[in-house]
């Protein structure tokens, strides 16, 4: 068998360098997942007691302390004992009133702990997010655990990430619940708890390119 000529070895090299050079290129070309937040943005928060703060105080929310941390306006856009359906339809008017860079959605626990279809819940969480992206809104997806033993972010979260192309963090809130520090009851944080929420974010907002690191916490 003839040994490959110094005219051949010398091309594949070449090729070689192309191929890596042109694929590190591309890795240096990708675009974040999200778009950077401008310094004046309006993130809204929407959702249900997890979003309003329900075992801490105003201040003590997620939101609230988001906003602290990412020294951005974070709307409280959150009601108590909402399901999906109505948060469905209340979100099209805050969302032309705020016109947020960012629509942060955590909804859906009322309907798991009711168990409404789960069908109907991944419905209600695409509309809404249909809703923000044909404004041009981006949105970030908070996954909420089913009630049980064991916590863990429901997979129609992951379903309707996977099918919108919009972020999710699937187990946070699954993760603070899972600590019994961490709640003022069986299905809401305390205000360790939100802080826990809020730093996890504003440190998945960093990662996926919406802001810089704008706080020694971050």
């Amino acid at each position: 068998m003839k040994k490959p000529t110094i005219e051949f070895r010398t091309t594949l090299l070449k090729c070689l360098f192309f191929f890596h050079a042109l694929v590190f290129l591309i890795a240096c070309s990708s675009e974040p997942p999200l778009q950077p937040l401008s310094g004046s943005a309006t993130i809204l928060a929407f959702g249900d007691s997890l979003t309003a703060g329900n075992g801490a105080s105003e201040q003590g929310s997620y939101p609230a302390q988001l906003s602290r941390l990412i020294n951005r306006s974070v709307i409280n856009a959150g009601i108590s004992g909402e399901e999906s359906n109505a948060g469905r339809q209340r979100l099209a008017a805050l969302l032309e009133q705020y016109r947020p860079e960012l629509l942060i959605l955590c909804h859906g626990g009322n309907d798991l702990l009711r168990k409404r279809p789960v069908v109907q819940l991944e419905d209600n969480l695409k509309a809404m997010i249909s809703m923000a992206q044909q404004r041009g809104i981006q949105v970030l997806l908070l996954g909420v655990p089913s009630p049980g033993i064991f916590l863990s972010g429901n997979e129609v979260y992951e379903n309707v990430a996977r099918d919108t192309g919009v972020e999710l963090i699937p187990d946070l809130i699954a993760d603070v619940l899972s600590k019994p520090a961490l709640k003022s009851d069986t299905v809401h944080p305390n205000e360790a708890g939100y802080t826990e929420i809020a730093g996890t974010i504003a440190g998945e907002l960093k990662k996926l390119g919406a802001i810089e690191g704008t706080s020694e916490q971050l």
